[in-house]
């Protein structure tokens, strides 16, 4: 049976079998080394997506000032602390983050994408491509639980080969083939990472929040008439060790 298929049944298995175990309360959950990656400084949609984001990791206790790190394309995000989001940056960034025994890996980056590319970066006109991450990722975090979230246009290319590696959990906002939606003026955030952050405050794990991401984009593409962007997943074999950043008291 092809893996995609096998996956699908897992999820749909879970899905069915009622509500989730209950989890341990987030304190007790492993931490994470945390890298945020806002590629686009065009539109405000993108810092503002990391902004919740973060906000999110710092109420829960996953995320620490000392183990963040935020990268942006627009030098007046709000966030002081941001670096550039650059190729260069990026790679330093994740092959920097070294988590401790009982830490994971925590990426979450959203911008414009390219197709058969990889993420835009409008700073110096680049491209993050999944083959570099994949390396980064090897160097900064080697085989430690590690989630990887990509939100653009034409992401799913990041849920494929070499990324798919057993110790990850990768949520990405389309098919590889597939545009994604909301990157207008006049919007909070695009229609995948309104989702996304929904998912964090609701969700109390990978592969429920996948589901529930998937419908509420769904929904709202329904509703403005356009096409699915389908996104994807892997759940690696590792995927029950990938801390899931649980809202306390969610």
């Amino acid at each position: 049976m092809p893996a995609h298929r096998l996956r699908r049944l897992v999820l749909a298995a879970a899905l069915a079998s009622g509500p989730a175990a209950a989890l341990p309360p987030p304190a007790a959950l492993p931490g994470f080394k945390v890298v945020e990656i806002a590629g686009d400084g065009s539109l405000p949609v993108f810092d503002n997506a990391v902004s919740a984001f973060d906000a999110r990791l710092v109420a829960d206790g996953a995320g620490a000032p000392a183990g963040t790190r935020r990268l942006s394309a627009n030098p007046r995000s709000g966030a002081d602390e941001a670096g550039p989001a650059t190729v260069a940056q990026i790679v330093r960034a994740v092959a920097s983050m070294k988590p401790v025994a009982g830490q994971g890996c925590l990426v979450f980056a959203t911008s414009h994408g390219v197709r058969q590319a990889g993420l835009y970066l409008s700073l110096r006109n680049e491209v993050l491509t999944p083959g570099a991450l994949d390396r980064a990722l090897v160097q900064g975090c080697g085989g430690a639980p590690t989630a990887v979230i990509v939100s653009s246009c034409f992401s799913g290319s990041f849920a494929r080969a070499p990324m798919t590696r057993a110790n990850r959990v990768i949520l990405t906002a389309a098919r590889p083939d597939r545009t994604s939606f909301g990157c207008q003026a006049g919007r909070v955030y695009t229609v995948y990472d309104k989702c996304l952050l929904g998912a964090l405050d609701h969700e109390r794990g990978w592969m429920q929040a996948y589901a529930s991401i998937r419908a509420c984009v769904a929904a709202e593409e329904r509703r403005e008439d356009v096409t699915p962007s389908e996104p994807q997943a892997w759940f690696g074999a590792g995927e029950a060790s990938v801390p899931w950043p649980s809202r306390p008291g969610g």
